[in-house]
């Protein structure tokens, strides 16, 4: 005799009941694959993690922070990412099919425990309505015990609102005459707009690479009418008012004893064309060195990139000069500059640059046929250097005099075995050998590169001034070119005011529409109250004063 479930069904009674059982295992079966794919993606989540995470300590202990470390790191972030996101989908997928079969349990990923919410934010308390009744006996006699808080972190769109401010008028009954208090300050003659406006539109458009238009339909769409003309006219005026901060910062930075120059191309409209246009950044950073100058960075605009230009920037500068190879940069050096040469500090991360270039088996690799082979001396001409940027991470922050000190007795025969190594290997190399190239720039401005060695407050990089120009990078892609030479003058001096505060680790956005409200009743003596560095230490004040 076969088995009953290859039997015919006669009745309608057996055939439901084998209906509803036949679906409660499918639910059941898709329940438990569910719950199978939330396991496996948390875990691939959990390993993608796990890996990041070694991966970093490997990097903070060892030192490896070469470019292809840095590209690995951006690939992993990415792909945790994407396993987290699928994870959290299949969690919610699992729960479902989890609820549709009770004999299947439900899938719990297991997270860190979440940081509570910065003390600063405000709390809005919102309290559920107690039961009046016992909902079990239904008494009325009911006492609290306490009570459980959720905190849930929200967002609250922005909020355009019309500030009216009422000047009454009052007239003497002794003398007849009107009096009233007066307008209230708007930046712009006979404007509209306040100064938290106006620091939005600035900080998006220099700080956020967001051109005007588009902010224009942005507010457009939230039914504010703000044109493309009235915003530049606010733009206009803003530059005019915050100059005199600009040439605060400009003081401050030229005053220093060290800095940092580079400089970027940025397009400048013109007539049928654009020029590619320069825009010039100079930045005051002693903190490497311990120093307790605030950090500053200035920019200039030009059209050109005519030497000229670093000469009427640093005219009235004397001290070290730390960038690139620029032949721009070497009438600051002479002999005869008035008032002094600069002392040259070349950047070391350049030299490597070029070097690494030739060693970078990664990126070879996925040249294919085309690729040439890996050099070996280029390869150890980055061992090499890599020792010594080592020991920079080691002395960074200490006194000048103190990684001096550091830098003679650990750096200094690194330096002199690697120099000699360098000689050695460039006579045994072809003029035609794709890494004599690097050789000789170091070897024809060695001076330039060993200047660190006798000076502490010297970086072994010049790291601070191409991320002072990183954002210019980011936003020719949005902005395309600058409009006129006074545009790219107007970025430049809005952007010294923008970065200038990041560096402080202060809010741009914040700072600026502080400024633009304080600005006109502040006496011209006591601008340096407004700078970003006096600027958050006013605010600690305040806020102690309050408590």
């Amino acid at each position: 005799m076969g088995d009953t479930a290859d039997q015919p069904i006669t009745d309608l009674e057996t055939a439901l009941l084998l209906l509803a059982k036949e679906r409660l295992l499918r639910r059941e079966a898709e329940a438990l694959a569910a719950r199978a794919q939330a396991v496996n993606t948390h875990a691939d989540a959990l390993i993608a993690s796990l890996r990041l995470e070694i991966e970093k300590l490997k990097r903070d202990l060892y030192g490896s922070r070469s470019e292809r470390k840095a590209r690995l790191l951006d690939q992993m972030e990415l792909q945790l990412e994407e396993l987290e996101a699928a994870a959290c989908e299949d969690q919610l997928a699992a729960e479902c099919a989890a609820a549709q079969a009770s004999t299947v349990k439900p899938f719990a990923r297991q997270r860190p425990s979440r940081k509570p919410f910065a003390a600063h934010l405000p709390r809005e308390r919102v309290v559920i309505a107690a039961p009046s009744n016992c909902p079990c006996c239904g008494s009325g006699k009911l006492s609290k015990l306490g009570e459980d808080i959720t905190e849930t972190l929200e967002v609250i769109p922005r909020q355009w609102k019309v500030i009216q401010t009422v000047r009454e008028k009052f007239s003497c009954r002794e003398c007849e005459k009107i009096t009233q208090p007066p307008a209230p300050f708007h930046v712009t003659p006979r404007g509209f707009a306040g100064p938290n406006l106006l620091a939005m539109i600035l900080f998006e458009k220099f700080g956020q690479h967001q051109p005007l238009n588009r902010q224009s339909e942005r507010y457009a769409r939230g039914g504010i009418d703000l044109s493309l003309s009235t915003l530049a006219d606010q733009v206009g005026a803003c530059t005019t008012v915050l100059k005199p901060l600009h040439a605060l910062i400009e003081a401050h930075v030229l005053n220093a004893d060290r800095l940092h120059g580079d400089d970027t191309t940025v397009p400048i409209l013109a007539r049928g064309k654009t020029d590619t246009g320069r825009i010039w950044t100079y930045v005051r950073d002693d903190r490497p060195f311990g120093g307790a100058a605030p950090p500053a960075t200035l920019y200039y605009a030009s059209r050109d990139r005519r030497q000229e230009h670093p000469a009427q920037h640093l005219k009235t500068f004397s001290g070290i000069l730390q960038a690139d190879a620029y032949g721009g940069y070497n009438p600051l050096f002479k002999a005869d500059r008035n008032p002094a040469p600069l002392t040259q500090a070349l950047c070391w991360a350049h030299s490597r640059r070029k070097f690494f270039v030739l060693a970078d088996i990664a990126a070879n690799a996925k040249r294919g046929k085309k690729a040439a082979p890996i050099s070996p001396v280029a390869l150890e001409a980055v061992r090499r250097i890599d020792a010594l940027f080592d020991i920079e991470r080691d002395i960074n922050g200490l006194s000048a005099m103190e990684r001096m000190a550091q830098r003679q007795q650990r750096s200094q025969p690194l330096v002199d075995t690697l120099h000699v190594w360098l000689q050695s290997e460039r006579s045994k190399l072809s003029r035609s050998s794709p890494v004599a190239e690097p050789i000789d720039y170091m070897l024809r401005r060695w001076n330039g590169f060993i200047t660190f060695l006798d000076d502490g407050r010297i970086c072994l990089t010049n790291n601070a001034a191409e991320r002072a120009l990183r954002g210019f990078a980011l936003g020719r892609k949005a902005w395309l070119f600058a409009g006129s030479d006074r545009g790219a003058d107007r970025a430049a001096c809005i952007v010294t005011l923008i970065n200038t505060a990041k560096l402080n680790d202060v809010d741009p956005q914040a700072w600026l529409a502080d400024v633009l409200g304080r600005i006109a009743d502040t006496p011209i003596t006591k601008l340096e109250q407004l700078l970003p560095w006096n600027w958050t230490a006013q605010l600690v004040n305040e806020k102690a004063f309050a408590a």
